[in-house]
């Protein structure tokens, strides 16, 4: 048996009343006669179809229904009528009744249930269920969304994440709007000729890579892409390759921005119509035309963000993601997959080639070159320090030392910077948080400002009078407990904040901000200040002249993991966008010199500082070294989860610890426990090989606490944040 959901499908026609004529004539009584007539025909009902006559050739549809769950994470067979079996083809979508019980059987069919959604994903002469079945309530379309292929990417991103299929469905087959499928999609153009490799000469290997991918190939890099604007051209002659030996593309890029950059990329060498672009901001009627285009094979390249990782590209032979390490590729809804691990099961089910590029370098990144699967695609240290601008760092040392960084937001290096740089060009100033009210410190020693009553956070939002964030008691007599100095600098301060006080150092120069309210995609080249938090960068024209990179202890002092690799990350991708040091670029980052992060940056070598990243993590047995899941709940139902899964042999519990509260300040994220509710986590982890045997136990003891009605915990493998 099975159940669904999806919209019901029309019975018949003749439900339709002809509608009364002005006079009675013969033509009419006719007519009167023949209705009476029809009205005397047994029919089947909706969605019953009760009586109904059964297809005769394969009258059985196998289903995935629309039920998450991982208790119902099976496929449900149906019968199919008669009425429906032209219709009832592999991949349509239908719909169903689901939860009927065995009881509910008339004339050897079952009936009741709710109606849900489902694809049909096989058509068979017989079922293995030894009950009755139920009818299909009814196809909602005829266009077959749901490809074999895509079915069992689907299944492995499943069985990765430990989730269902059902929810990895809702993420791969957007929602249909009837009148984008009604629309024709263009016919496929000619694949376009073989690319030259215009910028790939800079790397090695890059000719021979694109030569590769034009002859049909599968070659596999890792690719540190050289500071500058080239990368979305690059990208577009990596796709124009592998067209060329007339077989699709997929491009998956971190934002609607970059994705733009890279739409207009394609444009400019393939031209249009030779790709689509699958973004949020096309609406839901045109990203749904785009889609089926690709899926009718009538385009073979696609870019889009985090969601197009799933796109039915026809006959793939390049898989690519840029910047892996950004935390859009994340999926925030379960079963939780990352765009990189998803594209890299494309890769290896389809035998394609596959691209991972960025101007830094994951751990994860470097573990793909370390084990062999990819190869570094990589400029020489010439090349390097071409495009690279200058890279000069103020420490604690230096801030002490300089009287100007005591009275002022910007220590003397970075006013110097900023001044030169506003002579020929824009100026970027990174700050890492947003936000207007800072949080105070001591101004000689960095010792956090806390309020004596309650040790809450001080806080001068006039930027008179000192309070405290939690008790809002007054602290005007504060004095440092470690040092006993009297004067206090803020530790962060935000966008806003920087913006009004570079604009008062520098009254004649416009200040641009570009954050959480507003993101800029462009800035023009003449001189500016241009403010932004991390990852909401502009490009300049032209490059910028200079860039600050402000307040870097902050960013590597977050209780992370990760936290060295992005702040190192987020300091390239904006160094990146200035102009090389043979041009005059120069950046400031205000961080401790002798940090490893410092310094990979000041020596542009990202992918060293992942290797070294890897061999530490190796060590240690952390992440993606070993693999890992975090297990979360209220303590007895984590108890009770840990007492009953059976792990493998191999794994090790972590915990469990207390999560602590979320900020009610903010929204709620995906992974927060519910308000008020005081959740644990465990992690669990398993040395490489085990990965699939930990999920698997995972998802069957979850599934067993669902099966008798226990209330869930909350499972995510391979979790993006640790601690």
């Amino acid at each position: 048996m099975s159940v669904g959901s999806g919209r019901n499908l029309a019975v018949s026609s003749d439900d339709e009343q002809p509608g009364a004529p002005a006079d009675g004539g013969p033509e009419q009584l006719a007519l009167i006669r023949e209705t009476v007539r029809r009205t005397k025909v047994p029919r089947a009902k909706p969605r019953t179809w009760r009586g109904a006559a059964l297809a005769k050739e394969l009258p059985v549809a196998r289903v995935v229904v629309n039920k998450g769950v991982l208790h119902l994470d099976q496929f449900f067979d149906y019968a199919v009528p008669e009425e429906l079996d032209e219709a009832a083809q592999p991949g349509v979508r239908v719909r169903v009744r689901f939860g009927a019980g065995s009881r509910n059987v008339r004339a050897g069919r079952r009936e009741g249930g709710g109606l849900i959604d489902g694809f049909v994903v096989e058509r068979r002469a017989d079922t293995d269920y030894s009950g009755a079945l139920a009818a299909l309530a009814g196809v909602v379309s005829p266009e077959p969304v749901l490809s074999p292929e895509l079915l069992g990417l689907a299944r492995a991103v499943a069985d990765r994440y430990a989730g269902s299929l059902a929810d990895v469905l809702q993420l791969a087959v957007p929602p249909r709007n009837a009148r984008a499928e009604g629309k024709p999609s263009p016919e496929p153009l000619e694949p376009p000729p073989a690319p030259e490799p215009g910028t790939w000469a800079r790397y090695g290997q890059g000719p021979g890579f694109l030569r590769a991918l034009a002859s049909g190939g599968a070659p596999r890099a890792v690719w540190t892409a050289l500071p500058g604007p080239h990368w979305p051209q690059e990208l577009a002659l990596a796709v124009a390759a592998a067209l060329s030996s007339g077989r699709g593309a997929l491009v998956v890029v971190p934002d609607g921005r970059s994705a733009a950059r890279v739409d207009g990329a394609l444009t400019e060498v393939l031209g249009p119509g030779h790709h689509a672009l699958l973004t949020a901001d096309a609406g839901p009627e045109k990203r749904y035309r785009q889609w089926l285009a690709v899926r009718r094979g009538a385009v073979r390249a696609v870019v889009g963000t985090r969601a197009a990782m799933f796109a039915p590209v026809q006959d793939l032979g390049l898989a690519v993601i840029w910047e892996d390490g950004d935390a859009s590729h994340s999926e925030p809804h379960a079963p939780l997959p990352h765009a990189r691990e998803v594209l890299l099961l494309r890769a290896a089910h389809d035998k394609c080639a596959f691209l991972l590029g960025s101007t830094s370098c994951t751990v994860e990144a470097a573990q793909l070159v370390e084990t062999g699967w990819a190869a570094p695609l990589v400029a020489d240290r010439e090349q390097v320090r071409a495009a690279a601008p200058l890279v000069r760092t103020v420490g604690d040392l230096d801030l002490a030392r300089d009287e100007g960084a005591r009275a002022a937001r910007l220590p003397s290096l970075a006013w110097q910077a900023v001044r030169e740089g506003l002579k020929s060009g824009p100026v970027l100033v990174q700050v890492p948080r947003r936000g207007y009210v800072p949080r105070l410190s001591c101004e000689r020693c960095r010792t956090p400002a806390r309020c004596a009553h309650c040790s809450g956070p001080l806080e001068a939002p006039d930027e008179r009078a000192l309070t405290c964030g939690w008790c809002g008691r007054d602290a005007a007599g504060w004095h440092c407990l470690e040092c006993g100095h009297t004067r206090l600098r803020a530790q962060v301060v935000g966008a806003r904040r920087t913006a009004e006080e570079l604009g008062r150092a520098f009254p004649a120069v416009p200040v641009r901000t570009s954050g959480r309210d507003q993101v800029l995609d462009t800035v023009d080249g003449r001189p500016a200040l241009v403010v932004s938090t991390p990852g909401a960068e502009p490009v300049a024209e032209g490059g910028y002249a200079a860039a600050l990179l402000l307040d870097g202890w902050a960013m590597l002092g977050r209780p992370d993991l990760r936290a060295g690799e992005e702040a190192l990350r987020r300091w390239i991708d904006a160094a990146a966008l200035v102009r090389g040091q043979s041009e005059g670029g120069t950046v400031v980052v205000v961080a401790e010199p002798t940090l490893r992060p410092v310094q990979a940056l000041v020596r542009w070598d990202p992918a060293g500082h992942a290797v070294r990243e890897l061999a530490d993590r190796a060590e240690l047995g952390f992440p993606p070294v070993s693999r890992m899941a975090a297990v979360s709940g209220r303590a007895q139902t984590l108890e009770e989860f840990l007492g009953a899964v059976r792990l493998p042999q191999d794994a090790e519990v972590l915990g469990p610890v207390p999560i602590v509260a979320a900020d009610p300040n903010r929204p709620r994220r995906p992974g927060d426990p519910p308000p008020g509710e005081s959740w644990e986590r465990a992690l669990v982890r398993v040395p490489p090989g085990s990965g699939a045997a930990l999920a698997s136990a995972l998802r069957t003891a979850q599934a067993a606490r669902l099966t008798r009605g226990s209330d869930p915990v909350r499972i995510r493998v391979d979790p993006p944040d640790i601690g």
